[in-house]
């Protein structure tokens, strides 16, 4: 039986997944689902790193305006720019270096 980032780890080694995508396959439901999600992708980057692979961010965007944020692993609220809250979720993807 594979623990729920070793599930996490197999599903972004084959292609790059936002936080709700990966929740949906995990079927995990409810308000914490996607703070557990990026809680365990903090913990994968680090174990992804030591075995000489790396964690790729493609960084979260405003549908509205287009600002592009930092390249982190949260999920932004609102635009700094345009104060509109409809932003397209950040994707991950784990690549060997």
């Amino acid at each position: 039986m594979m623990t729920r980032r070793q599930k996490i780890i197999k599903l972004l080694e084959e292609r790059d997944y936002s936080v709700s995508e990966l929740a949906m396959l995990l079927e995990m439901r409810g308000k914490g689902s996607k703070k557990v999600i990026l809680e365990d992708l903090k913990a994968i980057a680090n174990i992804v790193k030591r075995e000489g692979k790396a964690l790729l961010i493609q960084p979260a965007q405003c549908r509205k305006c287009g600002f592009v944020f930092k390249p982190e692993i949260k999920i932004p609220g609102k635009c700094p720019k345009c104060r509109s809250e409809w932003i397209e979720e950040p994707r991950f993807k784990i690549e060997t270096r």
